[in-house]
């Protein structure tokens, strides 16, 4: 069992309130723009770290991380991108890959919209924990945390974590 907490989007912010959600994670997972070093390296020195870059991240960010990351949690095959998409309107970039071989959860970042939403037609689940940073539209500062046990999610969870000032 593997306790996840899902993060996007911080855009070189640090809140201190990342470390008191993710004390009971065994791992943090990050889709994509990070913004600076120091927030992939303050989250990798809390709980192992699983990361793609995003779009504004930056030459060092890309060196740490790749664009795509494909690998299994538990029995759970993942796929992590940035730029994704939604279930019926996976980005152009990705959807050839999901298409062909589906993980069973897709995580991606980009939009600041937060989205839990079961994919009945390629039988995955994708989440887009929104942005916890403070640049973008958004209003609501969010984050994610999920229980993997085998090949089953359980204890879902979204954290909100103030609004944007």
């Amino acid at each position: 069992m593997k306790k996840i907490g899902i993060i996007s989007d911080t855009h070189g912010y640090w809140d201190e309130q990342y470390l008191k959600y993710f004390e009971p994670c065994d791992e943090i997972w990050h889709a994509g723009d990070i913004g600076t070093t120091e927030i992939a390296d303050r989250l990798a020195a809390f709980r192992p770290l699983r990361a793609v870059c995003g779009n504004i991240d930056g030459g060092d960010l890309r060196l740490m991380f790749r664009e795509t990351l494909r690998f299994k949690c538990e029995d759970v095959d993942v796929l992590m991108k940035h730029i994704g998409g939604y279930p019926g309107n996976y980005d152009w970039s990705i959807r050839k890959v999901i298409y062909a071989s589906p993980p069973q959860l897709f995580i991606s970042g980009h939009s600041h919209i937060l989205k839990v939403k079961f994919d009945k037609s390629l039988n995955l689940l994708h989440i887009n924990p929104g942005a916890a940073g403070m640049q973008g539209w958004h209003h609501d500062r969010t984050l994610v945390r999920l229980t993997i046990e085998g090949s089953k999610f359980t204890d879902c969870e979204v954290v909100t974590l103030g609004t944007k000032s």
